[in-house]
């Protein structure tokens, strides 16, 4: 969810004073590219994710690794709703909120991370190669991708396109829309599918699409989310605390999920959480939670976070990278933070 369609949208500025801006009126979206734009992305480095305490780096199982803020001229560059990493840490891809893909190179400084290279955006194509960002679909906020496959869920059309080619065509390939079944509850247009993932192994329901709320609650005011395989879909719910909701998920190399979280007042700003949910407890009509791992708030280097990825590095530790939407306002930041994870 873009929180410029809020009443107020906060500027953010690493812990600086917050500042109302009035929400961009839906016109204001920037254009989508007829074919693949190179871009060019000027990258600033946050060296400390505590400004108050810039020598701290332990932040409970968590190191900080480093971090950047992210700048480019291209119109279309920011508001970035989730990223996944290759296997290797290096290439990125992205998707923004307003139906562009992000491919680039992630270049490091021995484990920092020091900016981004080859960096492209290109239209999400839906079926006969015309941007979904064309036929009402421009608000796309997951990204999946498994194998060759890649799959982008998309707000307030509650649907997710499947990209069966993206593995050979990368951001050429043209998705295939699916409605997402949600009984006779309809998710609200702003607060619908957040995060994807495909359930991996040990779950005896490894392979099935996992698709998790920003916040549509159900009847005891936990967050929906749903089981996406052969058959009926089946639902079952996340814990919903404190008023965060949910922005993107990732896994563990043992399997369990990171749920990531924000939590937003036009008053007080933003904060983001990450929890920890065991991958066993996650089946239909299961209400599943966990402990909080990392959490932060305005008096650390974060902005409106939305998207988080993980890859294991040569080292055996888990690599988990956040990124953060500006809303495309010139009050906030596209941030991305490295941590290593020991837990």
């Amino acid at each position: 969810m873009r929180l410029a369609t809020r009443r107020h949208v906060l500027g953010l500025a690493g812990g600086a004073l917050a500042l109302p801006v009035v929400a961009r009126p839906a016109a204001a979206r920037s254009p989508v590219p007829s074919a693949p734009v190179d871009v060019t992305i000027r990258s600033f480095p946050i060296n400390a994710f505590l400004p108050r305490d810039a020598a701290k780096t332990e932040f409970g199982a968590f190191t900080y690794r480093g971090g950047l803020e992210l700048q480019s001229d291209y119109r279309g560059f920011g508001g970035l709703s989730s990223l996944r990493m290759d296997p290797a840490g290096r290439r990125l891809t992205a998707i923004s909120d307003q139906g562009q893909w992000l491919t680039a190179t992630l270049d490091m400084d021995g484990n920092r991370p020091s900016g981004l290279s080859q960096a492209r955006m290109a239209a999400i194509l839906g079926p006969g190669g015309r941007p979904l960002a064309e036929t009402g679909n421009w608000d796309t906020e997951s990204l999946w991708i498994e194998g060759g496959t890649a799959y982008v869920g998309v707000e307030r059309t509650h649907r997710i396109f499947r990209f069966d080619t993206f593995g050979r065509e990368g951001v050429l390939a043209r998705g295939v829309p699916q409605p997402v079944p949600m009984g006779s509850e309809r998710m609200p247009g702003n607060r619908g599918i957040e995060a994807l993932g495909i359930l991996p192994r040990p779950s005896p329901l490894a392979g099935t699409l996992c698709a998790i709320s920003e916040r549509a609650l159900n009847a005891a005011g936990d967050i929906r989310g749903f089981l996406i395989g052969t058959g009926p879909a089946r639902e079952f719910s996340v814990k919903r605390t404190n008023d965060f909701d949910v922005t993107d998920l990732a896994f563990l190399p043992g399997g369990d999920l990171l749920l990531l979280e924000r939590w937003f007042s036009a008053w007080r700003g933003v904060a983001f959480r990450i929890r920890r949910i065991d991958l066993a407890t996650i089946r239909a009509g299961a209400t599943v939670d966990g402990p909080i791992v990392l959490s932060g708030d305005m008096s650390a280097q974060i902005d409106n976070m939305e998207g988080i990825a993980t890859h294991p590095n040569a080292e055996g530790e888990t690599i988990v990278t956040l990124c953060s939407d500006n809303n495309f306002s010139f009050l906030q930041r596209t941030l991305l933070l490295q941590f290593a994870y020991r837990g």
